[in-house]
């Protein structure tokens, strides 16, 4: 194992104490207007057995952490494993959206067997769980042939990986796809491998339209779709610096028109951050009533977004995530791409990534609940009831930081955290970059 700061006991019953957690996440009880509450915590068996005040444990159970942050492990409810690393073999020279596309589906076309799918695949939970990931939804090319392949591979991982991260699916197309019988085709293929269904909310047959009566009745095919089989969608939305892309206003209007039950997580909506006052509270409305949730990704929407040769960004990429969340939409933060055309960086570590999103998105001044985004959110948009939380009867599934505070923690790259799955600590160093070199191949 990595030695960490500390080392936990070997022994099954051990007490974390005077840690600090955001309260958050811990139970009712310590509900604090403060952004950090100390308390003690005994794990026994690989759960949480108590959550208690600073103080009431004995030191024989363990070390007292001098206010150690301590979070719950972290999800990831938007990446692409599929297309992760990549980039040493197919570059995206000029690093906006077009050529990211052009790029992956070349690279796709020849290069996304099934053993180079899965290695790039397997890579990425490897370099996750070290870092204290501990779900992960991914999103799957679905073009055909490479659908079958793709789901496949999931499916095997998602077995392979259960018990370490919970690995959840959804396809990713063109929205085109539901125009003709090749939309129902996946969407039984989604069934079948227990993902979601999903895709890109703009028809390129008509000049990426996103609106209009063949997008409304692309759409209402999705939800039917959907309706038939018992999924739920996740959705591609607006991912662009266009002003007069407004897809989620017209998918949060059909959703409630159709009275679609199921959940429908829209991801990216960046466009809607550069529309006018009354554009932006109008699509709020409908999305709030509609009960759409919504996940940011600003490491690679900052990275793709008003890119041009020899010019400087003048706007951050992201969405208005701050007024969703004070319209009571749910909002989650997450990675997206790593080492890809789409992104030439990442390390599928969340913490870094809810780190990039309090500065790019100012999630401070206060802190408030935004840890939630990474956490108790995309636990509950996942379905995942024993996740994103610290509280009795939890799995100890935990990550335990130096830093004291959040300046501390946000201020460094906490590369010696310790992470802790079912109370014991695991080997934090993540894959060699090596192990993929014959995959970079010519």
């Amino acid at each position: 194992m990595k030695p960490g700061f500390f080392t936990p006991p070997e022994r099954t019953r051990f007490a974390l104490r005077g840690v600090h957690v955001p309260p958050c996440l811990l139970p009712p009880a310590f509900a604090s207007d403060a952004e950090l509450v100390a308390v003690d915590l005994l794990v026994d068996g690989g759960r949480i057995a108590a959550v208690e005040r600073v103080g009431t444990l004995p030191p024989e159970l363990g070390p007292d952490l001098d206010r150690s942050m301590v979070l719950p492990g972290l999800l990831d409810i938007h990446t692409h494993l599929d297309k992760g690393h990549t980039w040493p073999r197919m570059q995206n020279p000029t690093g906006d959206f077009a050529g990211a596309a052009q790029a992956t589906g070349a690279d796709r076309i020849a290069r996304w067997t099934a053993d180079d799918v899965r290695r790039r695949m397997e890579f990425g939970l490897e370099t996750a769980y070290a870092h204290g990931v501990v779900a992960i939804r991914t999103h799957l090319d679905s073009i055909s042939p490479q659908t079958q392949i793709s789901f496949g591979v999931f499916r095997e991982m998602r077995e392979r990986w259960a018990g370490r991260i919970d690995l959840q699916a959804s396809s990713i197309t063109s929205l085109d796809l539901f125009l003709v019988d090749e939309g129902r085709e996946l969407a039984d293929i989604v069934a079948e491998s227990g993902g979601y269904l999903g895709c890109v909310s703009r028809l390129y047959s008509q000049g990426e339209a996103t609106s209009g009566p063949d997008f409304d009745r692309a759409v209402t095919n999705l939800f039917a779709l959907a309706t038939e089989r018992g999924l739920n969608l996740d959705l591609h939305v607006d991912e662009n610096g266009d002003p007069q892309s407004r897809s989620l206003l017209g998918i949060a209007r059909l959703k409630s028109k159709l009275a679609f039950e199921g959940d429908v997580l829209c991801g990216h909506c960046c466009s809607l951050a550069v529309q006018d006052d009354d554009s932006i509270e109008a699509t709020l409305d409908a999305c709030a009533d509609a009960g759409l949730a919504v996940t940011s990704l600003p490491a690679a929407n900052m990275y793709l977004q008003a890119r041009g040769a020899g010019t400087t960004p003048r706007w951050r990429g992201v969405t208005v995530l701050r007024e969703m969340k004070a319209r009571g939409m749910r909002v989650a933060v997450a990675g997206d791409n790593c080492r890809d055309p789409f992104y030439a960086y990442g390390d599928h570590d969340m913490l870094d990534t809810f780190t990039q999103a309090v500065k790019v998105i100012h999630l401070d001044h206060p802190f408030d609940d935004w840890i939630a985004s990474v956490t108790t959110t995309p636990a509950g948009i996942m379905g995942l009831t024993e996740r994103g939380r610290i509280a009795p009867g939890f799995p100890a599934d935990l990550i335990v930081l130096k830093a004291r505070t959040y300046s501390e923690m946000l201020s460094r790259t906490q590369a010696d955290r310790v992470v802790l799955r079912s109370g014991r600590a695991i080997d934090t160093t993540p894959p060699d970059y090596r192990v993929l070199d014959d995959l970079m191949l010519p």
